[in-house]
């Protein structure tokens, strides 16, 4: 298995982790649970961002510049008023 493949498999696995963990701190049923999973996502999601900025440095995850329109189109959408 080479580098690449090595950490795209780390960062699928950070990703589920991060999802089960999200999901997890919603369904909480005390305070310390909550907390408890909130920091492990929290801690998880520092992990993928990581792996995330490793790749792209490599080039093995290349992130598409997207026009200033497009992003202001996406804010009004999703804006609540």
């Amino acid at each position: 298995m080479d580098d690449k493949c090595l950490f795209e498999n780390i960062l699928q696995l950070t990703k589920g982790a991060t999802d089960l963990y999200l999901h997890a701190t919603t369904e909480a049923s005390t305070e310390n649970i909550h907390q408890v999973f909130h920091d492990l996502l929290h801690e998880t999601l520092k992990i993928q961002h990581e792996v995330y900025k490793k790749m792209e440095a490599k080039g093995w995850y290349p992130a598409e510049q997207v026009e200033q329109q497009k992003i202001d189109q996406a804010k009004q959408k999703f804006t609540f008023q």
